[in-house]
């Protein structure tokens, strides 16, 4: 989709590039990650208000390492270079870079020491972070330092007549405290830019090029009630109406009442052309005797396929297109230093390889978006926040929560178990900052007393935890009393678990799901 005002931001391996651009975007200005030797005659043609060009782990004098077309800078648009980008700028200006005495690494004190539009409004000390092994050691002609720290004399520089910033640490991360305002002010002072890139604007436009690439064909979406497809739903719905056919497959092995929302709220508030297929008992009867978690998986995933396949096969003769829920991060263009230029499409776990007779032409409508953006769509579309705010719930369902071998009371066990975990944390006024939660049902057995009598049943673990993105997480501090209930509810209403445990380790080492 080509968008009037946007900023480009080319990729050099950096590990915090996407943060760049939820930044951006944050400010509602559009932007994209771009492979980091796209040219400048095609960046011409596309016309962004600005171009940053981010970090990387490369070492810019090495010859090997990514460099951008040299022409970007005669091309009057404004740039920043972050640290790496702020290197291969002054390098490929005719300045030097070289190896700094020490690698700096972590939060450093910046004085401000010259005015730049970069900094308007800021306090003349800033907290920044750094990551670095080289650095600038002479400028271009026509640069002027900006900002300096103790170990790095140009901490920032710039040419005010040719608009062109480097900052040698990240204003993207967190430890910049001030780095959103800095980037507020390349995008709005240095670039003009208008802020118009509004959710309520994505979705018009968004209908319109469904419209113009589905014409009369119809599309068939397999329809998981996560926040992503559910999305694409709405979405598509909204586009198409009856040209729209979801295909949602109950494995048996989803949350409690699941099914029954996702068709009440699919099936029958919007009025979706949804087909069911109940295929629990077969899953478990695949999945009988296995407690490999690995083997779960590819049982499950198998099992969707031919399952999804069976109903697709029912509807091939009028569909032509099929839904993905696709988002931003699968679809970027990076560069690592380890694999060299990658351009990855990640399949949908829901879909990823149908069989040869089913091939259709894809429809990925969120393709341009961020998970938090997607969430904005939905409340766009009017999803409920039950759904919107739902949290990741992984492909194989319950399957990977239950350690060890699943059986139907297995299942419900969990089922009843994880319902009062999320009942309990949803009370909290503040249960969004947790961004998952859920219950584990443990292959182990523990003595307990309940009444006189002794008995001699299942652990439950509870796992909550705090993150920005999934990558990395927290485990999150429930206040006691929130523990207490969730405690004194499973054991008491679940028949068959008599200990609950707290899980109270991080991502890494951990992961956060059990298996």
């Amino acid at each position: 989709m080509n968008h009037p005002e946007w900023i480009a931001i080319l990729d050099y391996g950096s590990q915090v590039t996407q943060l760049i651009a939820r930044r951006i975007r944050e400010q509602k200005v559009y932007c994209e990650i771009i492979r980091f030797d796209t040219s400048a005659e095609e960046l011409k043609k596309r016309a962004p208000k600005g171009i940053i060009l981010s970090g990387g782990p490369c070492s810019v004098p090495d010859e090997d390492s990514p460099k951008c077309d040299p022409a970007l800078f005669d091309l009057g648009i404004p740039i920043l270079g972050i640290c790496y980008g702020m290197q291969l700028t002054a390098h490929t200006l005719g300045g030097s870079v070289k190896p700094g005495l020490k690698r700096e690494y972590g939060k450093a004190m910046m004085t401000i020491t010259k005015d730049s539009p970069l900094f308007k409004g800021l306090a003349p000390d800033l907290q920044v972070w750094m990551s670095h092994g080289d650095k600038v050691e002479t400028m271009p002609e026509g640069f002027e330092a900006v900002a300096e720290s103790d170990n790095c004399p140009y901490a920032t520089m710039q040419n005010l007549d040719r608009n062109i910033f480097g900052v040698q640490f990240h204003p993207e991360v967190v430890h910049t405290p001030q780095g959103k305002e800095m980037l507020w002010n390349f995008a709005f002072k240095v670039c003009k830019c208008s802020g118009d890139w509004e959710m309520s604007k994505f979705v018009e436009d968004t209908i319109r090029q469904i419209r113009k690439q589905v014409g009369e064909n119809h599309v068939l979406l397999g329809l998981s009630g996560g926040v992503d497809s559910s999305v694409v739903a709405a979405l598509l719905h909204k586009a198409i109406g009856t040209q729209l056919h979801c295909v949602y497959v109950d494995n048996g092995l989803m949350r409690y009442r699941e099914t029954e929302e996702i068709e009440d709220l699919f099936g029958r508030a919007f009025g979706i052309d949804l087909h069911v297929a109940h295929a629990g008992d077969l899953f478990l009867g695949k999945l009988k005797g296995v407690s490999d978690p690995e083997q779960k998986r590819k049982i499950i995933g198998s099992t969707f396929i031919d399952v999804f396949a069976e109903k697709a096969r029912g509807l091939s003769d009028k569909v032509k297109f099929l839904g993905q829920g696709t988002l931003y991060p699968d679809v970027i263009e990076s560069v690592s230093p380890i694999g060299g230029p990658s351009a990855t499409i990640k399949s949908h776990h829901n879909v990823g390889g149908l069989p040869d007779d089913l091939q259709f032409d894809l429809v990925e409508p969120l393709r341009e978006l961020f998970k938090d953006e997607v969430r904005e769509v939905g409340r766009e579309l009017g999803l409920p926040s039950y759904v919107v705010d739902r949290q990741p719930f992984p492909g194989p369902g319950l399957a990977v929560r239950i350690i060890g071998d699943i059986t139907p009371e297995r299942i419900e066990v969990l089922q009843q178990a994880d319902l009062r975990v999320r009942e309990e944390i949803m009370k909290m006024t503040n249960h969004l900052d947790v961004w998952q939660y859920f219950a584990v049902l443990l292959p182990i057995q523990t003595v307990g007393v309940m009444g006189d009598d002794r008995t001699y049943e299942s652990v439950v673990a509870v796992r909550a935890v705090e993150s920005r993105d999934g990558m990395t997480a927290d485990w999150y501090k429930l206040p006691y009393e929130v523990m207490d209930s969730i405690s004194n509810r499973i054991i008491n209403e679940v028949p068959g678990v008599n200990r609950v445990c707290y899980d109270i380790s991080s991502k890494p080492p951990s992961t956060i799901e059990w298996e």
